[in-house]
C-alpha cells in the first residue's frame, strides 16, 4: 500500500510539475524600433517650407502633394477670416493666398508614422480693392506619413483667429 502511494505521489508531482512547465508564460523583450526624430522633424520642416513656397509661386495645383488623399480642415471663424472666404468665393472659389509664413512652436513625432505640429501663421491675400490683408491664426496640424513615398503629409488642421 505505501508502495502505491508513494508512486501516485510521485506521478501526481509529475504531472503538476509538467503542467507548470506546460503554462509557463515566458516574457520577451518588446521589439522597440528607433525614431531619428530629428531627421523627421527635419523632414517636416521642409514639408512646410515647400508649401510655403508653392503657395507664394502661386503653384496651386501642386498643394495636393502636401495632404493626403483624405485631408480636412477647419479654418478661423472670425470676422476678417469670414470676410476672406465670402471673397474667396466670389472670385470662383479659387485658392487665393498671396503668401502664408508658418511659425511653428512645437512639432512633435508621436509615432514613425504621426506627427503634430502646432504654431500660428500669417495669411495675405489681395481683396477685391486690390489692398493687401493680413489674417492671423493659431494652427496644430496633424501630419501622417504616407506609405508609398515615406514623406510626411497633411492629413488633419485646425486653425483658430485668437492668436496666444
Amino acid at each position: 500500500m505505501m508502495k502505491k502511494l508513494v508512486f501516485l505521489l510521485s506521478l501526481l508531482a509529475l504531472a503538476c510539475n509538467q503542467t507548470v512547465k506546460e503554462t509557463e508564460v515566458v516574457e520577451e523583450e518588446p521589439v522597440t524600433e528607433t525614431i531619428d526624430v530629428e531627421a523627421e522633424v527635419k523632414a517636416i520642416n521642409e514639408l512646410r517650407a515647400a508649401f510655403q513656397q508653392a503657395i507664394k509661386e502661386k503653384r496651386y495645383g501642386d498643394l495636393g502633394q502636401y495632404a493626403t488623399a483624405d485631408m480636412k480642415g477647419v479654418s478661423p471663424g472670425s470676422e476678417d477670416w469670414l470676410e476672406y472666404k465670402r471673397q474667396r468665393e466670389a472670385r470662383l472659389g479659387k485658392f487665393s493666398y498671396d503668401s502664408i509664413i508658418m511659425t511653428p512652436e512645437e512639432t512633435v513625432v508621436v509615432s514613425d508614422t504621426v506627427a503634430y505640429d502646432y504654431g500660428t501663421s500669417k495669411v495675405y491675400y489681395t481683396n477685391d480693392k486690390g489692398e493687401s490683408v493680413e489674417l492671423q491664426d493659431t494652427f496644430i496640424v496633424i501630419l501622417k506619413k504616407d506609405k508609398e513615398d515615406n514623406q510626411w503629409k497633411i492629413h488633419r488642421e485646425v486653425a483658430s483667429a485668437i492668436v496666444e
